[in-house]
């Protein structure tokens, strides 16, 4: 992966081409930190110099070079706002969920699909997991994940007893 989302665009904001942004980030002051975002909408990627940045709470406000006019702000609306990787700063413990993202699940030496999505339940964390015609929904605990191998794109599990269909 190497660009990551970290936000979308929500609409113009003001005269002069300025746009709204709806964070996808739990920090939303690394938008002021930006030199440059990547703009992407289906296949068409643009890069644009971030020229000033405003973070007010949860809402965050961009001016890019080349973007002079409310129209042309208006015709960024829905396009995803994402940085270079190597713009994302290291964890000091975890996973960002990109990073897990895509990632092939085991039990054992049995495969059990891919990671395709994180579900945020509020309780703990929700791993949806796709392969074998069928999605199992895996409880993000230590109990369960048992390991984590980032670069090597796997994760291993011990699922519980029961969790799988026609389990005893």
């Amino acid at each position: 992966m190497d660009k990551v989302t970290i936000g979308e665009v929500i609409k113009p904001h003001g005269v002069q081409g300025e746009i709204k942004v709806h964070p996808i980030t739990d920090n939303p002051k690394r938008f002021k930190k930006l030199q440059e975002v990547i703009l992407v909408q289906n296949q068409v990627q643009r890069r644009l110099k971030v020229l000033n940045a405003k973070v007010q709470e949860s809402e965050i406000y961009l001016t890019l070079e080349g973007v002079n006019s409310r129209d042309e702000a208006d015709k960024l609306r829905g396009w995803a706002i994402k940085v270079d990787r190597s713009e994302v700063p290291p964890l000091k413990e975890g996973w960002y969920y990109f990073e897990l993202e895509g990632m092939q699940v085991y039990e054992g030496e049995t495969l059990l699909g891919t990671l395709t999505r994180v579900i945020e339940t509020g309780a703990n964390d929700v791993y949806l997991v796709k392969g074998n015609g069928r999605e199992i929904c895996v409880p993000a605990l230590k109990s369960v994940v048992k390991h984590v191998d980032v670069p090597g794109r796997r994760m291993e599990v011990e699922l519980p007893l029961g969790l799988l269909d026609g389990e005893e």
